[in-house]
């Protein structure tokens, strides 16, 4: 409606514009209650996001972790939750109710643990003979006895201990960590993964994954064989002063780039790891060179006995990387490694030959080395077993089903208590029923441990203030923390 300017009163102003004498009052009363909104503040600055460090928030006690990922689901009854009960019941129908994962195989007949516990250590933590070496480093663990995230399967529980959600396309625990606090080198990975040379576990990339957060959180794969890193070296004809010299000409071009296409986090992601790749043709050649280890170290870790050489080669690259700033490594177990559906006799004490010796060692060296107090190392899988016979075909075919419900994972560092065992399953090893740890309260724990705040980590994604604990109420386990 166009109205001339001359013989406007200002009533007809006020009542033919977009406000009314009602709308004005109503602006007036809300500002003196205070309830009138602010005006929204434009950013002025477009948002940087990088791997340079960021001091915690909070008093932070550990500066790096290292995830040893049991995929699979090791059987916590068989390793480290002693069930006696079972004894009384082997063979026998299992006394309540069972939630089977797959029915096609289901057995009620309870299955009583083949191997003997006993007390190690001077803190009596009880530990099955499948784990020898475990056995002398319990005096620097806590051990979980009540995880529990309470999904059906692999790929639901993979998802919820590693993002706190149970669906795909959410960032992991490794990824929210470097993005609150960066990383403390800049010619390494701020997150490496180290995958086993059989397969990669279940849920494949997903376990590196910056889901929506900037593409520069995500997780590097460090190759399972040698060469571990592909390409490393420059061409003969381009090594020295000619690649420093077509760096910066492309590094120029990138940045001219950048400038034309603001906010492309992506573009900056993959400009940050040209930038890094470069740097790493020393530094990575460095870190992944276990020749300058002494035989001790080797021995220590297992590298000489065919049986654990390749897992204890990962771990003891895992350890000269967070030596070197690396903030989060994972080393990973093959695809179903510990899924024991059947001949859990043999296939159980094959999988613990494999990881106990080295996981043990990593614990040790980090401990004389000085770094075990600022290093988290946490030991487990997405679940455990159930108490019952599966695949009833005879004791050398027999096995264990799923069990997200109640299971172990152990932690070592990083403000950890030493020598402690935390909550407890039933009596059968089903349910977790003392002191519970869902995997929110992990991941509220681990945050704390690194200094940073469950509530105020977000990332705002479509307006909306997104968390690693995704709004739920993860509780920090205060019981497992030292003091």
């Amino acid at each position: 409606m166009n109205l001339p300017f001359s013989g406007l009163s200002r009533r007809e102003l006020l009542n033919s514009g977009t406000m009314g004498v009602g709308s004005l009052a109503l602006a007036c009363l809300l500002r003196d209650q205070g309830l009138l909104a602010s005006p929204g503040k434009p950013e002025l600055e477009r948002k940087a996001y990088d791997l340079l460090p960021k001091p915690a928030p909070l008093r932070p006690r550990a500066r790096a972790m290292i995830s040893l990922f049991m995929q699979g689901g090791p059987s916590h009854m068989d390793l480290c939750d002693p069930k006696p009960i079972l004894e009384k019941y082997d063979g026998k129908p299992f006394p309540g109710t069972i939630k089977y994962d797959n029915a096609a195989q289901a057995s009620s007949k309870v299955m009583a643990s083949p191997w003997k516990f006993s007390k190690r250590g001077q803190c009596g933590m009880e530990l099955s003979d499948l784990l020898p070496y475990t056995s002398r480093i319990v005096d620097d663990i806590t051990l979980i006895r009540s995880m529990h995230t309470d999904v059906n399967n692999h790929v639901q529980s993979i998802h919820a201990l590693n993002t706190g959600r149970t669906t795909a396309g959410h960032p992991v625990l490794g990824s929210w960590l470097t993005y609150g606090l960066g990383a403390e080198t800049r010619d390494l990975p701020a997150f490496v993964a180290l995958t086993d040379p059989v397969s990669m576990a279940v849920n494949g990339t997903e376990h590196w994954f910056n889901g929506w957060l900037p593409s520069v959180y995500q997780g590097t794969m460090i190759r399972p064989r040698e060469p571990r890193i592909l390409n490393l070296d420059p061409p003969p004809h381009l090594a020295g002063k000619p690649q420093e010299s077509l760096l910066k000409f492309v590094n120029g071009l990138n940045r001219q780039h950048r400038e034309r296409h603001p906010g492309e986090l992506d573009l900056e992601a993959r400009m940050a790891s040209f930038e890094l790749a470069a740097r790493m043709q020393s530094a990575a050649r460095e870190a992944l060179d276990l020749s300058r280890e002494t035989v001790e170290t080797k021995r220590l870790y297992g590298i000489d006995d065919p049986a654990t050489s390749d897992y204890g080669t990962r771990c003891l690259i895992a350890r000269r990387l967070i030596e070197r700033g690396v903030r989060v490594v994972q080393v990973f177990t093959s695809n179903q490694f510990w899924d024991h559906h059947g001949s859990i006799r043999s296939s159980l004490p094959a999988a613990c030959r494999k990881t106990d010796q080295p996981a043990a060692a990593l614990v040790t060296d980090l401990k004389r080395l000085g770094l075990l107090d600022e290093t988290v190392v946490m030991w487990g899988g997405e679940m455990g077993r159930l108490p019952v016979i599966q695949n009833d075909a005879g004791a050398d075919k027999n096995g264990r089903d799923h069990n997200t419900y109640g299971f172990s994972m152990w932690f070592a560092g990083g403000g950890f208590r030493r020598g402690h065992v935390h909550g407890a399953t039933d009596e059968f090893g089903h349910h977790a029923v003392k002191d519970t740890v869902s995997h929110h309260d992990l991941h509220a724990t681990l945050l704390n441990l690194f200094g940073l705040d469950p509530a105020t980590l977000t990332y705002k994604r479509n307006n909306v203030e997104m968390s690693l604990l995704d709004g739920k109420p993860g509780r920090i386990v205060k019981e497992v923390l030292s003091a």
